[in-house]
């Protein structure tokens, strides 16, 4: 077992390094910022276009996962690029994927929200 902090001050600490790795991501990705601000309009819509509660969290949820997706996308690219500025072929496989993991993620919230509107108006 790793040493450290355990209970409330660890969730504490714990606290602290995500909100630094979302001011982190914010200051540094402009595909963040515009993916939760578009989060942040989509939600008030989840709750007019969803008429049960399961539909509004899915509807939520496709929204909170792209963010995921791309705080880890974020992850990724940090980490590739400091281990070196030099093109390698892994390094460019890598970054490559977070970003195809980022755009599934956006066609299964656009998926998620056709069906959704289908149901309610078609």
């Amino acid at each position: 077992m790793k040493p450290g902090y355990t209970g409330i001050r660890r969730l504490a600490y714990a606290t602290v390094y995500s909100i630094q790795g979302l001011v982190f991501a914010w200051r540094n990705e402009s595909a963040f910022r515009q993916e939760l601000m578009l989060a942040l309009v989509m939600l008030p819509a989840a709750l007019w276009l969803g008429e049960t509660a399961a539909q509004v969290a899915v509807l939520a949820g496709s929204c909170f996962l792209v963010v995921i997706v791309e705080l880890l996308n974020t992850a990724i690219e940090a980490v590739v690029d400091r281990v070196g500025p030099e093109r390698n072929d892994l390094a460019g496989s890598a970054k490559d994927v977070g970003s195809a993991a980022v755009f599934v993620s956006l066609l299964l919230t656009a998926f998620v929200w056709i069906v959704v509107a289908l149901e309610r108006f078609g």
